[in-house]
């Protein structure tokens, strides 16, 4: 049984961890570099934060929006 888990353990700190030792050694070197999954998500989500707001003033601009306070059944 200890031989299972020493698979499970060898598994995930040997191979499925390996991007992450990577971008830790890679820190060393390039802060930047190391981060470039951080930048790709904060691009992501400002780029999406742009289109909603974009998108909930064109809905406002043409009147589709209820705003009447019986518009939602909790209200």
């Amino acid at each position: 049984m200890k031989k299972i888990f020493d698979g499970i353990a060898w598994l995930f700190e040997e191979i499925l961890f390996l991007p992450y030792s990577i971008l830790r050694e890679l820190e060393l070197n390039s802060w930047v570099l190391a981060n470039v999954v951080n930048w790709i998500f904060l691009f992501i989500g400002f780029s999406a934060m742009i289109y909603w707001v974009l998108q909930l003033n064109l809905f406002d601009k043409k009147g589709e929006e209820n705003k009447d306070t019986t518009a939602h059944s909790f209200l």
